[in-house]
């Protein structure tokens, strides 16, 4: 069978993959939720919990240990635009078929789990997935306006979410608007930017940098007119079986956003 990924690049497939090695951590939360154990995955592929520990690690997203990879003998590769490095995609597409995505927006993320169900021999569970997702993002309609925010990704220096992200897509659907809506994919920003935008809120979430509760604090100090908030990276930069947490995350957090601001 002949497949056509996210990059537009062709993969020959002889019979439904088996041997699956993942290399983004959203995605091998998919397979699993599918009822697929993959026999690679990378180190920073921790969900489901229960299976992790046991998981063959090939190496981290950006760090893939070929090696290891070859050894599995792997009759699909799943990896992903953004998260893995180009030179080691294509190595590995030298050997073996790799299958690419690329997600930019929650209509990329639900075209991914469509097009995973066909490779997969998982369309009906795949289809049932994103009808479920939908549902729960069509609740989402704001009848108030939406939100300014300042979703930072990263540390000394502070770096940002612009639009073209995935991240930007889950927000605007949960009734925020980017104060960055002008600029693309990860910009690097100062304090003193975000001052000048005043936005609503500044999001600190748990990942890809771990900001806790005294980089909230510390940064409240000095951005007093914008609401800074941990949220959880997870669930609004996951996609795959994680949308299914996206609606009503977003639903509590744009409430406790909005209480908050009424009662200061």
């Amino acid at each position: 069978m002949l497949y056509i990924d996210q990059l537009g690049r062709k993969i020959e497939l002889d019979k439904t993959p088996e041997r699956i090695v993942s290399l983004v951590p959203s995605q091998t939360e998919l397979l699993y939720y599918l009822g697929i154990k993959p026999v690679g995955q990378t180190i920073f592929c921790i969900h489901p919990e229960s299976e992790f520990k046991s998981s063959n690690k090939v190496g981290g997203t950006k760090k893939l240990q070929l090696g290891k990879i070859r050894a599995l003998q792997p009759d699909l590769i799943i990896g992903n635009k953004e998260e893995n490095t180009k030179e080691q995609i294509e190595e590995l597409s030298d050997e073996f078929p790799v299958w690419m995505s690329e997600i930019n927006s929650v209509d990329d993320a639900l075209d991914f789990i469509t097009r995973m169900g066909s490779v997969l021999g998982k369309s009906e569970e795949c289809i049932n997935l994103k009808l479920q997702i939908q549902s729960g993002f069509n609740r989402l309609i704001t009848s108030t306006g939406k939100l300014s925010y300042v979703y930072l990704i990263w540390k000394d220096p502070y770096f940002a979410v612009a639009s073209g992200t995935y991240i930007n897509s889950v927000l605007d659907r949960g009734g925020f608007i980017n104060a960055l809506a002008n600029e693309t994919r990860y910009p690097e920003i100062t304090i003193e930017q975000i001052n000048q935008l005043q936005p609503d809120c500044v999001m600190l979430p748990s990942e890809p940098f771990p900001f806790k509760q005294e980089h909230v604090e510390a940064l409240q100090k000095v951005v007093p007119k914008s609401q800074v908030v941990p949220v959880d990276g997870e669930i609004l930069s996951w996609y795959g079986s994680k949308m299914l947490e996206a609606p009503n995350y977003l639903m509590k957090i744009n409430s406790d956003i909005r209480k908050h601001a009424n009662q200061s």
